[in-house]
């Protein structure tokens, strides 16, 4: 089984690389792509940029260059107050919470698409894992005022997490047929006292044994 993951930031990709193996860079349409293996897995590790459209264009570089079994996005993620800093959250299920096209359709949901991506690992992928599910909601703003939350929450009020990439990757895996799931971990709570020291702080304090899920998820497939 071949294995992609995809970040979107430099931080994110530094947490990863030093668990490939045997690594190798190789350079696809302007994106730089790392192979190697977790253990005796496969692995494509990409970092895609912040945002839907630089998260798509590399999502689909890296099927038509090197055709995973399947992708894996992670990397920090907005909590909602369901869940706290630091808490792992795997989206059951992704959406847009800044997409609406017209009149007759359903905000959040893109033309000719689901509103809701949903990921179809089973539970017991993520057995013995301190991990959150939930709804993952994305956009491309940084959210960070309790206003945009709570506009979130009025379209998915169930949501636990929000991001800038992870609907437009599930976006792509499912125009292209590639399972898909998501695993991020909670940075900051917008809206809360000071979200933005305590989205920066994060990267000093984050415990990486919250990436480290992402170990036991890929020697499980």
């Amino acid at each position: 089984m071949k294995i992609a993951i995809i970040v979107a930031m430099d931080k994110e990709l530094a947490l990863l690389l030093p668990r490939l193996s045997e690594a190798k860079t190789v350079e696809a349409d302007g994106f730089t792509f790392h192979t190697g293996k977790f253990g005796d897995r496969e692995i494509i590790v990409g970092r895609c940029g912040i945002g839907k459209v630089n998260a798509a264009i590399s999502t689909m570089t890296l099927i038509e260059r090197f055709h995973p079994s399947v992708i894996i996005n992670t990397g920090v993620a907005g909590g909602t107050g369901a869940a706290g800093i630091g808490d792992v959250v795997v989206a059951e299920r992704i959406a847009y919470h800044d997409v609406w096209c017209g009149p007759d359709t359903i905000h959040g949901q893109a033309a000719g698409c689901p509103r809701h991506f949903i990921s179809t690992f089973p539970d017991s992928l993520f057995s013995g894992l301190r991990v959150r599910r939930g709804l993952i909601a994305s956009g491309d703003i940084f959210v960070s005022k309790p206003s945009e939350v709570q506009h979130i929450l009025s379209l998915y009020p169930d949501a636990v997490a929000v991001d800038m990439e992870s609907a437009a990757i599930a976006h792509v895996c499912h125009l292209k047929h590639v399972p898909f799931l998501c695993v991020r971990v909670v940075s900051d709570t917008p809206g809360g006292d000071d979200n933005i020291s305590q989205y920066e702080n994060f990267w000093q304090e984050a415990p990486e044994h919250t990436f480290e899920v992402i170990d036991t998820v890929v020697s499980r497939l």
